[in-house]
């Protein structure tokens, strides 16, 4: 990733700019030596369709299509995929696919592979300084060598001295038009047989925060659209709103790089830019998020955070910026960096920042791969990877941004860096404070199996690559007197893959939702509450279906929610029609 190119200097200083961290399928089936030959030309837009028509409207065989995906002479998939749960192969494991994607993203996913690749499976090209080419999916990156798995299956590892570039790239693995190698009906049994591939009953162990049936409401709560399809935001991922302006957000956009100030009262809605940092680049996930200082309307003080390319490295960046004196725009002035977060891969990113009761700034940072953490950057104290931190930004030590609370939990601990509030997380890509106990709620992203939501605590580990959800996941870094905090509420692949996490309704104190955690899932569009007690799980409930996937939530200053779709839409939630029941 070495071919990025520098933000505006005026804007971002001495950094290089850097889609956001959502789980989507790719299948990297690959061709196998002795594959039928491509034809002679390339399929056309018209013969996609009759492909995906035929499969959507005809029942295949999964039989067929089992033998189909083990033929190493026409498609060879497990080269690439295990469906064990195992993992360690070039592309995503396939055990729960039929879980987590319906027919429609499974024919999708082989007819255009390289249009939503799963996180942590893009393409990686090394060059060498020898003079060889690699390229395939990085798997292991330990600082001193790369493992690439490429289609073929095999593990490559290169030293870090001996690599001269490695861009990696939204391109998958597998090949083009691999359709054109089966006729309809093959196609359409290779598709059923992928349905197929769900978790067992029996292997979903029942916990008291798991259970295998979550109840949906017999009525939805409403989500009432707040921007108009003029205002649409192009893949939002942040909203909330501008202290001391009223009737007034910002919406961050992590492609474009750009944040908006939206505008709306009983005259008419609008927007207007707040800042631009620069469009994302290829294999980097650009803006995440964005939190203001709690004395934003007298200092004029924000903070986002970004995941780019800095010195041939990934790394997500928290800067601090200015705000114009009418608080409506960015001064102009350089982002100052804040916290720089060291990345091996480009994914797991992390991408909240928030402001606790008690005035500290907490981040959350994710393990940043590869895939199940080989590494153990999670477990692994010395590093601000897979963790919660907890900084002072109002009283920074001499030469920097910031400073360590004395009351953090590792302060003085050897080997461990201060900045750590608690551990063993993976990508805790939204968390949140209850603004009535404090309690800090995190929507935890999973691997393979299960999804998870944590109440966070001072020094505590949540287990992860130990335990994904509530289920051993590996040894390799389990420690002897380790405790491992399981989490509130976990969910299989049957309810989604993504968890995004949201906020306990405080607004109003008449309705059954006060005091409920509200929270979703990325994949499969599905909004959740529950209550806990002790951080054990009392009730939950499926509240909704999102018209577009749930990237993220908002809390405006009256303690109403809103949900950020992120094909552009923000939706108030409307809990007045329904009952937490």
């Amino acid at each position: 990733m070495d071919c990025a190119t520098a933000v505006p200097s005026n804007r971002i200083v001495n950094s290089h700019n850097t889609a956001t961290a959502l789980i989507v399928l790719v299948l990297c089936l690959s061709q196998a030596t002795g594959a039928p030959a491509a034809p002679a030309s390339r399929p056309t837009a018209k013969s996609r369709q009759q492909y995906q028509s035929f499969a959507l409207t005809h029942q295949g065989d999964p039989a067929r299509g089992r033998k189909l995906f083990e033929d190493e002479q026409r498609l060879a998939c497990t080269k690439c995929h295990a469906t064990d749960s195992k993992g360690g192969k070039a592309g995503p494991d396939l055990s729960t696919i039929g879980d987590k994607f319906g027919r429609k993203e499974l024919v999708e996913s082989i007819l255009f592979p390289s249009a939503t690749i799963a996180v942590g499976y893009s393409t990686t090209i090394v060059k060498t300084r020898s003079g060889e080419t690699y390229q395939g999916v990085i798997k292991e990156a330990d600082g001193q060598s790369v493992g690439l798995i490429g289609a073929d299956g095999k593990l490559v590892r290169i030293p870090e001295s001996n690599i001269e570039l490695r861009k990696t790239t939204d391109v998958s693995l597998m090949p083009e038009d691999l359709q054109a190698g089966l006729s309809q009906p093959e196609f359409a049994d290779l598709i059923e047989y992928l349905s197929t591939l769900k978790l067992p009953r029996t292997a979903a162990a029942v916990h008291q925060g798991m259970p295998a049936l979550i109840p949906e409401l017999a009525t939805p709560v409403g989500l009432v659209p707040v921007n108009s399809p003029e205002n649409a935001f192009q893949h939002p991922v942040w909203f909330g709103p501008v202290p001391g302006l009223a009737n007034t957000f910002t919406v961050v956009e992590h492609e474009t790089g750009r944040i908006w100030l939206f505008h709306k009262d009983a005259s008419g809605e609008g927007k207007k830019p707040f800042l631009d940092t620069g469009h994302v680049l290829t294999g980097t996930r650009g803006l995440l998020g964005m939190v203001f200082h709690p004395h934003y309307a007298t200092n004029r003080r924000y903070f986002i955070v970004k995941h780019l390319v800095q010195n041939g490295k990934f790394a997500s960046i928290v800067f601090e910026g200015e705000a114009s004196a009418d608080l409506k725009s960015d001064s102009g002035k350089p982002l100052r960096p804040v916290l720089k977060m060291d990345a091996v891969t480009n994914v797991h990113y992390g991408g909240c920042l928030q402001f606790g009761p008690d005035g500290m700034l907490y981040i959350g940072m994710g393990d940043s791969g590869p895939q199940g953490d080989p590494e153990g950057h999670a477990q692994n104290m010395g590093l601000l990877l897979g963790k919660m931190l907890r900084i002072d930004v109002d009283h920074p030590d001499e030469g920097k941004a910031y400073s360590i609370p004395r009351d953090n939990p590792f302060v003085g601990r050897a080997g461990a860096r201060p900045e750590i509030w608690a551990y063993g997380l993976r990508e805790p890509w939204r968390f949140s404070f209850d603004l009535l106990t404090g309690d800090l709620w995190v929507g935890d992203v999973g691997q393979d199996l299960f999804e998870e939501v944590d109440i966070v605590r001072k020094g505590q580990n949540y287990g992860w690559n130990v335990y994904e959800g509530f289920e051993p996941y590996s040894n390799k870094y389990r420690r002897e007197g380790e405790t491992y905090v399981p989490p509130v509420f976990a969910w299989t692949r049957k309810y989604g893959a993504s968890s995004t996490g949201g906020f306990v309704y405080r607004a109003d104190p008449k309705s059954s939702f006060y005091g409920v955690y509200i929270f979703g899932d990325y994949q499969n569009s599905r909004l959740f509450a529950l209550t806990q007690h002790d951080r054990v799980l009392a009730k939950v409930r499926q509240i909704a279906m999102s018209p577009q996937h749930a990237v993220s939530f908002g809390r405006d200053e009256y303690g109403e929610l809103y949900l950020v779709g992120y094909e552009g839409t923000i939706y108030k939630i409307d809990f007045s029609k329904t009952r937490f029941e």
